[in-house]
C-alpha cells in the first residue's frame, strides 16, 4: 500500500481543505471488478477500505461481520 499515514478514528470523520484533494487523489481511477474482487490489487483494495474507514470510523467498520472474526483478527497481529 502507499506510504500513507492513515487517521482512523473510533467515529468517522469527512476530511477538510488540501487533506480532502489529497484523499481524493488516492482513490483507483475507476470501479472495476476483476475475477469476483473490486479494483485491480490488493494495494488498490486496502487503500479504499483505509479511506472509507476514515469516513464512517471503525467503530462502524468493525459492526459489519461477525465480532468473534473481528476479536480473533486482533488477538493475531503481532505484540508491538
Amino acid at each position: 500500500m502507499k506510504e500513507v499515514q492513515w487517521d482512523l478514528r473510533a467515529e468517522g470523520r469527512a476530511w477538510q481543505g488540501p487533506e480532502a484533494r489529497a484523499r481524493y487523489q488516492l482513490t483507483p481511477e475507476k470501479m472495476e471488478m476483476i475475477g469476483g474482487k473490486l479494483f485491480w490489487s490488493d494495494e488498490d483494495r486496502l487503500t479504499m477500505l483505509a479511506l472509507l474507514l476514515e469516513n464512517v470510523g471503525v467503530d462502524e467498520g468493525v459492526r459489519i461481520g461477525d465480532p468473534n472474526v473481528w476479536r480473533a483478527a486482533v488477538d493475531r497481529l503481532p505484540a508491538s
